[in-house]
């Protein structure tokens, strides 16, 4: 499965708000994704919950997945993001 490895852009991390952004554009896309930290357990990214799970601060290092590199991108972006602003 391709992966990309971002750094986390919000500034508070991936806590609730930018979590149900990047939920909500994996569920709109109709694909999977998913989210992990180094050596960590991937994470369905479709899920706001399961993202807060990953703990993940600003500046932390996050894997996508994807089979559908369009999807994969634009999730990568989004984990890139302030979306706090």
């Amino acid at each position: 499965m391709p992966a990309k490895t971002v750094i986390v852009g919000s500034a508070i991390g991936l806590h609730a708000r930018p979590a149900a952004i990047i939920a909500e554009a994996v569920v709109n896309a109709g694909v999977p994704v998913t989210l992990s930290m180094d050596g960590g357990e991937p994470v369905d990214a479709g899920s706001a919950l399961m993202i807060m799970t990953l703990g993940a601060g600003n500046g932390a290092e996050v894997t996508v997945s994807s089979d559908d590199e369009a999807v994969l991108n634009t999730v990568a972006e989004l984990v890139q993001q302030d979306l706090d602003a």
